[in-house]
């Protein structure tokens, strides 16, 4: 309790004056770890940049010793006793993972005999005063800390290598049940928004999302990042309500709030317990309908999303993946940015309030969104609601905007694009490839043949420049979701002195693959039984039930999609994977990124003759 108090969220006492008031921290948390022999309590602040961190750690120091010596108030604590409450029913909606049903009563063996003491810890925190989670703080927190600081660009080099048994296998498992999945309830209010609902009972919570037919691609004709900018602004200040008070009324609420965008999509959504469900949907309904779009906030955001993409230019992969879209596809085309949707610095420094009032105008409206309910709920208990507080809201005068994908002008030769990071120890590739929708007849071939030559642990690119070469620590490929032609990564960080055999590998198991060595039909198997067996931990959460609805909606999907998963899943053929991999791979269209130390791998890369090679800055821009 002390821990969520001091660092648990944006109403936290950490939080409010590093992030907030002084605005010396990007990030600050604090809480409590158990463990059998003894526990752990720690805070963590992301100093922000330019700020001398002893700063950061007075100020965290000056708030610990107040609360040790006034304890939390009784606001405060009736608050994060409801918020502990609803995380820990969100935790029981899955089977098993870090605080799933397993994990509950595997903790309560481990440390108290008895799986079932989670009722009694429960009770202890309901019950809970001011004046003993003071206590229990100034016994704990007030001698004994140790500091650490962490800083960026340190060096490490890789250790001895050391042998390993894996000979033993694992435990087979004869039968798989058929996955479960809801009926799907329709309904439509008044004003004409179509509501989708899954009735999951069993736990007093309920899962609310609009979808939105927005998405980094209503970036077109914007500055870069409108859209996941704005969607993540949301919460930052209504008509009403400011910041803090939108984060105190979602905690005292029990209530999770998150909104934001991919490629094709935007969305706004509450998980929300049920007996305060009401209250729950009332402000989800003033974030949606009513941002205010402050001014101050909109600058403290703008400094952490800007912080942001500096952090992504120093990750070799996030480097890669902001700077491979605009090569694949072409930069006028509506796919042709950075993949993570955070725009660029010029474009989020030149953001007004202006630019997010105009893109919550044209695309967070009505006539624009779904609305998808899972948990809890049935028809007739919570389109009253949903009409109460989303049913009288109305499009504004302007029409309602549509966005189009356009087919990717094609690469007419394989191209290579090198970055420098001087003194890297290992270079990271990744080739990029555009390939056919996810609306496409054979989306489940397609991902066959990608697990089979990259997409798992057991695929050959992996097995080959990990477990076979060493010269990496994994290699995987995916094909990402999308409405139109949708992109198709690989990526293999490896070795620096390595790179240029990687690439020779990469490259001929891919011609391999669509040549003399095609997918075999053991390897298919094994990737459908792998998708079968996972089926069942699938679909275990509110959220993972909403997800697959919404790729229903977005992708024309039948609503039976996902209850029939497992027989078409089961239904592929050898030769349909195999004709899948000879339509969609297409080596000489490949664009390969690569960022390393120039130094040492340039020359050779050039020396493979792979395509026509440039060199590019952090931005993308090329320099020769």
């Amino acid at each position: 309790l002390a821990g969520e108090v001091l660092g648990g969220g944006k109403t936290s006492r950490l939080y409010q004056r590093l992030v907030y008031r002084e605005q010396i921290a990007d990030t600050v948390s604090a809480g409590q770890t158990s463990l059998e022999i003894a526990g752990l309590f720690g805070i963590t602040a992301d100093v922000k940049a330019g700020v001398a961190p002893e700063r950061v750690e007075r100020a965290i120091e000056e708030e610990l010793q107040s609360f040790i010596a006034n304890g939390p108030g009784e606001g405060d604590l009736e608050r994060i006793k409801t918020t502990i409450r609803a995380n820990f029913l969100r935790g029981l909606e899955r089977i098993g993972g870090f605080g799933g049903k397993a994990d509950v009563l595997a903790a309560c063996e481990v440390y108290a005999g008895n799986p079932g003491c989670y009722a009694q810890s429960l009770k202890i925190i309901e019950a809970a005063t001011p004046e003993q989670v003071r206590a229990a703080a100034e016994r704990w927190l007030s001698k004994g800390d140790y500091t650490l600081e962490v800083l960026p660009e340190a060096q490490y080099q890789h250790a001895a290598a050391s042998a390993v048994d894996r000979s033993t296998g694992v435990p087979q498992t004869a039968s798989f049940p058929a996955v479960e999945f809801p009926e799907l309830e329709r309904a439509t209010l008044k004003n004409g928004i179509p509501v989708v609902i899954a009735n999951r009972p069993g736990l007093p919570l309920l899962r609310v999302s609009l979808l939105f037919n927005a998405g980094y691609v209503a970036d077109q004709e914007r500055k870069l990042g409108t859209s996941s900018f704005t969607m993540s602004m949301l919460d930052e200040g209504t008509r009403k309500l400011d910041s803090l008070e939108i984060a105190e009324k979602s905690e005292s609420l029990g209530a999770g709030l998150a909104a934001g965008s991919s490629l094709d999509t935007s969305f706004a959504a509450l998980s929300a317990l049920k007996e305060n469900l009401d209250d729950s949907l009332d402000l989800l309904a003033e974030i949606v309908r009513h941002p205010a779009f402050p001014e101050k906030e909109i600058d403290r955001v703008r400094k952490q999303w800007v912080a942001g993409i500096a952090r992504e230019k120093t990750s070799p992969d996030s480097l890669a993946l902001r700077v491979l879209p605009p090569l694949m596809y072409g930069e006028t085309h509506p796919y042709g940015m950075p993949l993570s949707g955070s725009g660029t610095e010029a474009s989020i420094a030149s953001l007004t309030r202006d630019d997010l009032l105009a893109f919550h105008r044209d695309w967070i409206r009505p006539d624009n969104t779904t609305l998808i309910v899972t948990g809890d709920a049935t028809a007739e208990g919570i389109v009253p609601l949903l009409e109460k507080h989303f049913g009288d809201w109305r499009p504004p005068a302007s029409p309602k905007p549509t966005h189009s994908v356009p087919a990717a002008k094609r690469a007419e030769a394989a191209r290579v694009f090198l970055i420098d990071k001087p003194g890297a120890i290992q270079s990271n590739i990744l080739v990029g490839q555009v390939m056919a929708s996810s609306r496409a007849h054979n989306q489940l071939e397609m991902e066959t043949m990608n697990d089979v030559l990259a997409g798992t642990f057991t695929s050959r690119i992996n097995m080959n420049l990990r477990e076979d070469k060493h010269w990496s620590y994994g290699a995987r490929a995916s094909l990402i979701d999308a409405s139109g032609e949708r992109p198709w990564l690989l990526s293999a960080p490896v070795q620096t002195d390595k790179t240029r055999e990687a690439i020779i590998e990469i490259r001929r198991e891919i011609d391999e693959y669509l040549g003399a060595h095609p997918a075999t039909d053991e390897e298919i198997d094994k990737i459908k039984n792998r998708e079968v067996r996972s089926l069942s931990g699938g679909f275990e959460t509110n959220s993972s039930v909403s997800q697959a609805i919404a790729q229903m909606i977005i992708f024309d999907r039948p609503d039976d999609y996902v209850r029939t998963l497992k027989t078409r899943i089961e239904a592929q053929t050898g030769d349909a994977v195999r004709a899948a991999a000879r339509d969609s791979l297409r080596p000489d269209e490949m664009t390969w990124v690569i960022v390393g130390d120039l130094e040492q791998i340039e020359q050779p890369v050039r020396e493979l003759g792979l395509g026509e090679v440039h060199v590019l800055d952090t931005d993308g821009q090329r320099l020769r």
